[in-house]
């Protein structure tokens, strides 16, 4: 893969080292264990092997934390959890799975669905074993992110129609207690795990090749990494820390200071061959950072903020590759445009450049986001009449929102085209005219009770839109008032009861594991706020538990 069509950071991934016989090469450490990326599912994985009594070791090309530490720390869990209970919700495996079901379609299978299900409750509370706090809330809320003091929330669709038939709602979210977004307390719970677990961490160390026997299977690693405590790592790190906190809004500079990091990497790296003598485990993200691979997969999200760290850039996944590991579900992204809160925003009415509706408003954030690039071309508009800006307004100014939630809002609707009248609203932004007046006559004659909605929006949010004048709000993925984040969903397959990366011809590799994003699992069909990091946790833990439980590894008989 050429590094600079990849894109600024993306690592370059060498061809597998196969070697004759395991002793053939002069190994620089070795260990049982070896987790590549130290974010949620890396520290999952190690803790869970480690806590089997197997030696691990983890690497990461970075400072640990990964797209976790930038998250917002919320675990999508239910099943009866003491949070829901709390609140008042009698939450059950079966309804967790009645819903789950219709959001995974076939990403797993159904009994592996129905275990995560099950299991859901021990992850929380293992959580909380190490020193994560979650709580209730009285009245959970349906937006994209609570503010402080409210630590669960309707992080989905549960109660949206087209769901809420088949399963009773429950709130999910559940994010992590802290101020602002709780991801780095999250992350520094399982870092402080994996620091009492005496687990070793080398980092500013970039995993590019495999190390294979003849017959495939996964010995070890080859690993580049920067001279610890060194002048050249502290700069690395600078440089590093500087590009992940400007990129939201100045990604060009924070691209430039990505190529003088790796510029250092490529001068001052050195290679360590380390050993792994029970296998291998893969936990370094997904890809949406290498454009390459994102253009090849899903080209039509191009155009999309990266969310996530540098290293979402599919290097586990080219590793796997490498060595004949199938992946799935390349395709699917998910791409975020949460239009509550404002709370009024959902009464609006989301039309694409026809001026034809793709979603249902009161959807979460993911779903129209992803109809919004799928269906729409990345192009929509959000079409409000005067009432409803106005209790916006007040919203977003009085009701506590977040500054990334109040913010935008004020600004689009401010900027925001008007007019009296829905034909000229049309003519200002290049919308037929005739398309525009039907999409609005149908909702408000939904609204007003004398048909049914064409998309299932239900009250509160099916409201009538006729008090002039009439905005239109650029949701479109390329305005730079309002960013349309997206991670990439698909990843290496794997052998759902272990974690296993499978090959082309359906067999396991031996010695080699995947984890998180790395790996097609429970959210690599579609996304709900907080199921991508329950499922890091949780397929994290039933690799390190599946590696630990290998009585005699297949790698240890080449």
């Amino acid at each position: 893969m050429n590094q600079s069509a990849a894109g600024p950071g993306s690592l370059s991934i060498e061809p597998p080292l196969r070697l004759s016989h395991v002793d053939e090469v002069n190994w620089d450490q070795t260990t049982e264990v070896l987790v590549i990326g130290f974010g949620a599912a890396g520290a999952a994985t190690a803790l869970s092997a480690a806590e089997q009594g197997r030696q691990v070791l983890l690497v990461d090309r970075f400072d640990p934390g990964g797209a976790t530490a930038r998250s917002g720390g919320v675990v999508y869990a239910g099943g009866g959890t003491p949070q829901q209970l709390q609140a008042g919700f009698a939450d059950t495996p079966q309804a967790m799975f009645d819903y789950l079901s219709r959001e995974v379609g076939t990403a797993v299978g159904p009994d592996t669905l129905r275990r995560f299900c099950e299991d859901s409750r021990g992850l929380l509370a293992w959580l909380e074993g190490l020193g994560a706090e979650f709580r209730s809330h009285s009245a959970p809320p349906k937006t994209s992110y609570p503010k402080n003091g409210v630590y669960l929330y309707y992080s989905g669709n549960e109660s949206v129609s087209g769901f809420k038939e088949y399963a009773e709602p429950a709130p999910r979210g559940h994010r992590t207690v802290d101020k602002g977004l709780s991801g780095h307390r999250l992350f520094s719970v399982l870092r402080a795990a994996v620091e009492r677990a005496g687990i070793p961490v080398l980092a500013q160390a970039s995993a590019r090749r495999l190390i294979a026997a003849p017959d495939g299977s996964v010995l070890g690693v080859e690993i580049w990494r920067l001279p610890p405590a060194t002048a050249v790592a502290r700069r690395h790190a600078r440089l590093m820390s500087r590009a992940e906190q400007v990129h939201n809004f100045a990604p060009a500079w924070a691209d430039r200071l990505r190529r003088q990091a790796q510029a250092i990497e490529t001068a001052h790296a050195a290679p360590l061959r380390i050993r792994a003598t029970a296998g291998v485990a893969l936990t370094t993200g997904g890809f949406i950072f290498n454009r390459e691979m994102l253009g090849q997969h899903a080209p039509k999200y191009l155009a999309n903020m990266r969310l996530g760290t540098t290293g979402c850039d599919g290097s586990g996944i080219r590793l796997g590759q490498s060595v004949g590991g199938a992946v799935g579900q390349m395709h699917k992204v998910s791409a975020w445009r949460f239009i509550n809160p404002p709370t009024p925003w959902v009464e609006g009415v989301a039309v694409n450049q026809q001026g034809e509706r793709f979603c249902n408003e009161a959807s979460y954030g993911a779903r129209l986001g992803v109809e919004m690039c799928e269906q729409a071309q990345g192009r929509a508009w959000l079409i409000m009449d005067k009432a409803q800006r106005r209790r916006a307004y007040r919203e977003a100014l009085f009701g506590g929102l977040w500054i990334f939630q109040r913010l935008p809002a004020l600004l689009l609707m401010l900027l925001a085209p008007k007019a009296s009248k829905l034909s000229a609203l049309a003519n200002k932004i290049g919308m037929p005219e005739d398309a525009l007046q039907a999409t609005v006559d149908a909702c408000n004659q939904a609204a007003a009770g004398a048909r049914a909605d064409s998309w299932g929006k239900a009250a509160p949010a099916l409201q009538a839109l006729s008090t002039p004048p009439y905005a239109a709000i650029n949701i479109s993925v390329d305005n730079p008032l309002f960013p349309c984040p997206a991670i990439t969903l698909g990843g290496l397959r794997v052998d759902e009861s272990s974690g296993a990366v499978l090959g082309e011809d359906g067999q396991v590799i031996p010695g080699l594991f995947a984890a998180g994003r790395a790996a097609v699992g429970i959210a690599s069909n579609g996304y709900v706020s907080g199921l991508s990091l329950a499922d890091c946790l949780w397929s994290g833990r039933r690799a390190g538990r599946a590696i630990a439980a290998l009585k005699t590894p297949a790698a240890q008989a080449a």
